[in-house]
């Protein structure tokens, strides 16, 4: 008799990548060109971050840098820390993060979840401070014995994981028709690597990296200045630095665009009532920098093919822009984005 074979995979690991190009519609019905969302919730942690996570770990256990009872420690506002968590539990490592407070509670008791160690530090303090989640990682990794320290905003694998995967992913799902590329930026991995690998399959391609006011990256790719004035709180997560990471290599990049925090949130919930994709807040403020670039009619034409890098899930941000209470605290609901009337009733 012959044997059947059942159809599955060995873990959860084996789910990342190859997520789905999907055609955006209603958000951009009044925008010049074709428009595609690269579905990165899709993965099986719910963001892009899967991607690094992976690459960099198995690269430190190919050089064995990584052994049997190590500790991974990261730096992460949230979803890198949940990559890394899913694949130390897969691959039986102990996980300890150090993890922004502007970090929604969403993002830090999945973490938790997880079976992850988190400490978290306060996120309006500068990169230096002993306070900062950059500071409290470096000292945890010196305190722990037999620790390997990601350092995803130092680290050349994270730009590479998606020079490998994503970027090759989105050429060959575009046929290599894609004219732009837009995708918030943070530590800038994924915009650099995407960046490199379709420059190298076509210069003229654009690539518009998407920044928030109270970020130093847009005026440091401008003038090569960094301007410790553009630093100020904001709210979005994962968007944005108040330091120049070495993984976000500027020369792939044409153009940074700022978003508010308030539009970015409009955008994001607009996303998910117009499109039906539950999208997280830098996804919103993609969208966001697509809306402006059209409306001062820069980039796009009637022949543009846009991919715009939709990076987690909205689930990440339930008490936050899918919150009609935390809008409201915000002030984000104000005579240019009005609430709707059920929402006012539900807060009463």
């Amino acid at each position: 008799m012959t044997k059947k074979t059942i159809e599955s995979h060995d873990n959860v690991l084996e789910l990342i990548g190859n997520t789905p190009l999907i055609k955006l519609n209603e958000t951009v019905k009044e925008f010049q060109g074709r428009y595609y969302a690269k579905a990165e919730f899709t993965n099986p942690g719910h963001s892009n971050k899967d991607r690094i996570a992976l690459h960099i770990v198995e690269e430190a256990e190919r050089k064995n840098i990584l052994k049997p009872g190590n500790t991974v420690i990261e730096t992460t506002s949230g979803n890198t820390g949940f990559s890394i968590a899913m694949a130390c539990i897969i691959k039986g490592y102990q996980c300890v993060l150090a993890v922004s407070s502007k970090s929604s509670r969403d993002k830090i008791d999945m973490l938790r979840a997880m079976g992850a160690e988190v400490y978290v530090c306060p996120g309006h303090v500068k990169a230096d401070d002993p306070r900062s989640y950059y500071q409290v990682a470096k000292r945890l990794h010196n305190e722990i014995k037999g620790s390997v320290y990601i350092n995803q905003y130092f680290n050349e694998l994270n730009t590479e994981a998606h020079f490998l995967t994503t970027g090759p992913e989105i050429w060959q799902q575009t046929s290599g028709q894609i004219t732009h590329l837009v995708a918030a930026s943070g530590t800038g991995g994924t915009i650099s690597g995407i960046g490199r690998y379709l420059k190298s399959k076509n210069q003229n391609i654009k690539i518009i990296g998407v920044d928030a006011y109270g970020s130093v990256l847009k005026k440091f790719h401008e003038t090569s200045e960094f301007d410790e004035n553009e630093i100020y709180p904001y709210r979005i997560e994962g968007l944005g630095k108040n330091l120049i990471p070495s993984t976000t290599h500027f020369e792939y990049i044409d153009h940074f665009e700022k978003v508010t925090d308030e539009d970015s949130a409009h955008s994001a919930r607009e996303i998910t009532k117009s499109e039906g994709l539950f999208v997280g807040y830098t996804s919103g403020a993609a969208l966001q920098a697509v809306r402006q670039l059209n409306q001062q009619n820069q980039f796009f034409d009637k022949d543009s093919v846009v991919v715009v890098i939709f990076c987690d899930h909205g689930s990440r941000y339930m008490s936050k822009i899918y919150s009609d209470q935390w809008m409201k605290e915000q002030g984000f609901f104000d005579a240019n984005h009005l609430q709707d009337e059920k929402a006012i009733e539900y807060i009463k």
